[in-house]
């Protein structure tokens, strides 16, 4: 008998300042058998900092064929692949030959060992950025997982604050691989 995903809601306000967004998302995220809370809240991280009406959650685990999030254009056209985690190589180059940008959150205490190692490979990707998300607060994130959440994101000057009104997290993001 196959697993079947845990569903998660939430309730997320949006303050950035950086792009002038302000909106409020009700969202819903399956939580794959094998995805642990504190990957589901790099997701909902994710989303929060490229939140727009066309970025939406993927099948993602359950369709190796798609990334975490996306946006896409009128035209059915991939504007934005957000990955979680650790790709390979292989999965990278294919993720910026079919989207106009590709961005990666890296969130594990490993993520400097993994992307020293495909880094080389990497190079010639001009629309990739890979973004490490620090233990630290990828775990305090992890404990705001809750089945029903109230989440407020604020961003302003590239920091990035999630709070559920208890505890507040600060997200200070380190630019592995920037766009050129």
């Amino acid at each position: 008998m196959a697993l079947k995903a845990t569903i998660y809601k939430a309730e997320l306000q949006i303050a950035d300042m950086d792009r002038n967004y302000y909106q409020e998302h009700i969202l819903t995220l399956a939580r794959h058998p094998s995805e642990t809370d504190e990957r589901m809240m790099i997701r909902l991280l994710a989303f929060a900092i490229h939140a727009s009406e066309s970025l939406t959650f993927t099948k993602g685990l359950f369709d190796t064929d798609e990334p975490d999030l996306w946006q896409k254009d009128l035209t059915g056209a991939i504007e934005l692949w957000i990955e979680v985690g650790q790709p390979d190589e292989k999965r990278l180059m294919k993720a910026c030959g079919r989207s106009e940008r590709v961005i990666v959150y890296s969130y594990s205490a490993t993520s400097h060992i993994w992307y020293k190692q495909i880094a080389n490979k990497l190079d010639r990707a001009k629309n990739l950025t890979v973004i490490n998300i620090p233990a630290d607060a990828s775990a305090q994130l992890e404990a705001l997982a809750q089945r029903n959440m109230q989440l407020q994101c604020t961003i302003q000057d590239g920091q990035i604050y999630l709070t559920d009104s208890v505890n507040t997290v600060l997200v200070e993001r380190e630019d592995f691989k920037a766009l050129r």
